[in-house]
């Protein structure tokens, strides 16, 4: 192993606090930032494409989140299938691929084809989420694994902020060719990252005693309760996550700011960089059904303040949106993890696929209404998709936990 190599490599030893540790979480992070970076960022650049495509905002909606299509589909397919794939091989060549639908998004001028390639990135980036996580399990001890995801949880939501802030300025200052390609060299930076501090692994851990795919397994996680409440909040986040952040910026436009300040809209996602590492104690300290509610409650509060047309008060709103909705997603995340007590690869692959479906569905249907009936119709489609959620979350705790199987 080389020197760099051991940056994300250490012993098997438990965590402590020391420069080394600080050091490896934040090339854990800067891994995250650049797996997902293009994820979120061609929201804030929403009204250019409009512009550029001359199409409807619901439909350039949908093919800018085509993405999230990509993701669920890709992350499910691994979860599946991938129990084999070498770990840093399967990262940098993903990141690597991505690089190819990135720069041709600055080529196109047809929405089918753009929204075909954002599936292909969310294939990409999906494939390096699931096998990153795999390897922080698989190569940390589990005192340093919760650092470690933590930090990867950080650089996540790190992306959500400095990628729509970049994409935003780049294309204000150079055009949505320079955009794009901007973004694509970023994921040549983030495969070139991994080949040099990943070391060479084995397979992907399996999800039987004998390597082969267990179905009974993975239908078996239909059949707990808990769960399957799990898999529709993770879908009803992301549906208003995504709702939220693709057509706010229209409104943001309509009171008066410019292209350029419309990145500068996402500082919103600050606070919640500093309080989503705070979800796991939060659930240890009063359970995951009254994290999962009160998060969501603050989300809806922030949504009402969308209604306002102050504009400080609608920064507000964003900012508690994201706070309580990445809350609420880290702990239902950490729900699965507990809940499923075999094959914790298939569960979490099925919450991902419910997940990044629900973003799908939320860059289509707020879209549509919107465009038909209007904003205050848009933001109650949120607010019940929240109040669904927390409905879908009272009964969460209640059922016996499954025997091993």
């Amino acid at each position: 192993m080389t020197g760099i190599e051991h940056v994300l490599n250490p012993p098997r030893t438990n965590f402590g606090s020391t420069s080394a540790d600080g050091w490896r979480f934040a090339v854990i992070a800067l891994i995250a930032f650049l797996t997902l970076v293009d994820l979120f960022a061609a929201q804030a650049i929403l009204p250019t494409l409009v512009e550029k495509f001359q199409v409807s905002r619901g439909a350039m909606g949908f093919a800018v989140n085509a993405s999230t299509f990509g993701m669920a589909v890709a992350g499910l397919g691994i979860a599946f299938f991938g129990r084999r794939l070498d770990r840093r091989k399967g990262i940098w060549i993903s990141l690597a691929l991505l690089s190819i639908p990135t720069t041709a998004l600055a080529f196109t001028d047809d929405l089918t084809v753009f929204a075909a390639l954002r599936v292909v990135q969310g294939l990409c980036m999906s494939a390096a989420f699931t096998l990153t996580i795999a390897y922080l399990s698989e190569h940390f001890s589990p005192a340093q694994a919760t650092g470690a995801l933590a930090a990867y949880v950080t650089g996540n939501v790190a992306s959500n902020f400095f990628g729509r802030i970049l994409s935003a300025a780049v294309a204000n200052l150079g055009g949505l060719e320079i955009n794009f390609l901007t973004f694509a060299a970023l994921n040549i930076a983030g495969a070139l990252l991994v080949w040099l501090t990943l070391k060479k692994t084995s397979a992907m851990m399996q999800t039987s005693e004998d390597g082969s795919f267990n179905m009974r397994r993975w239908t078996y996680h239909f059949t707990d309760s808990e769960l399957r409440r799990t898999f529709a909040i993770g879908f009803l986040i992301l549906f208003v996550f995504i709702g939220t952040f693709t057509y706010v910026n229209f409104q943001l436009v309509a009171l008066g700011l410019s292209p350029m300040a419309l990145g500068l809209v996402y500082l919103v996602f600050l606070p919640s960089m500093l309080t989503t590492p705070m979800a796991g104690r939060l659930a240890n300290r009063i359970g995951a059904k009254r994290g999962i509610i009160s998060t969501l409650a603050l989300a809806i509060v922030g949504l009402a303040a969308l209604l306002s047309v102050s504009l400080p008060l609608v920064l507000t709103g964003l900012a508690l949106i994201a706070i309580g909705t990445f809350l609420a997603q880290a702990i239902a995340t950490g729900l699965v993890g507990r809940r499923a007590i075999t094959d914790k690869a298939g569960a979490s692959g099925i919450y991902l696929a419910s997940y990044y479906t629900g973003g799908l569905a939320g860059s289509l249907v707020p879209g549509q209404v919107y465009d038909h009936v209007g904003w205050p119709a848009y933001i109650a489609v949120l607010v019940a998709a929240l109040l669904a959620a927390i409905v879908i979350a009272f009964p969460i705790g209640s059922a016996p936990t499954p025997s091993r199987r």
